[in-house]
């Protein structure tokens, strides 16, 4: 089975902690150029030092906030200019928490410009070079939400739904040029995210942080939460040349949490 990366360039967003930056750890590790992409530049300086270079991979960063597509646009096709892109792991973090009917009507732009239009923007940009390569994976880190949409976060639900159903048709048109599109679908995962749900639920009164942290394990088979790592594993054999025909899936990483086959 194949999985070097080696002399593959990967752009890695919202990788300065978390899933993202376990995710740029395992593909350096399998040998990958990474590039990393996020708003904040200071964070991105530490999170490049801690990547993998035994193979003499060269990491660098790009800077850019999800929540102004047109700087996503500018920095990335200035990038692409000088450099073929082979992997592209599409990851920014959730909308914030909350009943669907109390959302407002900017709060789905807003995450729909953050989520669904800034992916488009990347892939647009790096197409042409995996095109040219014959060669190209697209890794969308959404939720296990698009299977069976979660309670309290509707905003969430609704966004990351369109994000799986662009994805399966985008997986449809490029299959023929040997680029995939998959999904993954992460459970509880001990970050900063699943931190701020645990957080909104304590101030909700719904009991003790430990209490509320039993019972969602309660909710998964192997009572645990995920670490970041685990998550990246899936995300990286999706990367790499051993999931060669693997495309257009949504693949939960949860545990056996969600409900469906």
């Amino acid at each position: 089975m194949i999985l070097s990366l080696s002399e593959k360039k990967a752009i890695i967003c919202g990788s300065t902690q978390g899933i993202g930056l376990a995710i740029a750890e395992e593909l350096a590790l399998l040998g990958a150029n990474c590039t990393l992409l996020a708003r904040n530049e200071e964070a991105l300086q530490k999170a490049v030092l801690k990547l993998d270079t035994q193979l003499r991979q060269q990491h660098e960063y790009l800077v850019a906030d999800f929540a102004q597509p047109d700087q996503v646009k500018k920095v990335i096709e200035k990038y692409v200019s000088d450099n073929t892109v082979h992997i592209l792991i599409n990851n920014t973090g959730g909308p914030p928490a909350g009943a669907i009917a109390e959302a407002e009507e900017q709060d789905f732009l807003h995450a729909f410009n953050q989520h669904l239009v800034c992916n488009h923007i990347l892939v647009k940009s790096v197409l042409p070079g995996m095109k040219k390569e014959n060669f190209g994976r697209i890794v969308n880190v959404i939720s296990t939400s698009v299977k069976i949409p979660l309670p309290n976060l509707g905003v969430s639900n609704t966004i990351r739904g369109a994000v799986a159903s662009w994805a399966k048709t985008l997986a449809n048109e490029l299959g023929q040029f040997n680029i995939t599109v998959n999904n993954v679908l992460p459970g509880y995962t001990a970050t900063q995210r699943l931190t701020s749900i645990i957080d909104n639920k304590l101030k909700k009164g719904n009991g003790t942080a430990e209490e509320i942290e039993n019972a969602m394990m309660q909710k998964v088979p192997m009572r645990r939460f995920a670490a970041p790592a685990e998550v990246a594993a899936v995300a990286a054999f999706l990367a790499s040349p051993a999931a060669s025909y693997v495309n257009g899936v949504s693949i939960p990483v949860d545990g056996g949490r969600t409900g469906s086959i």
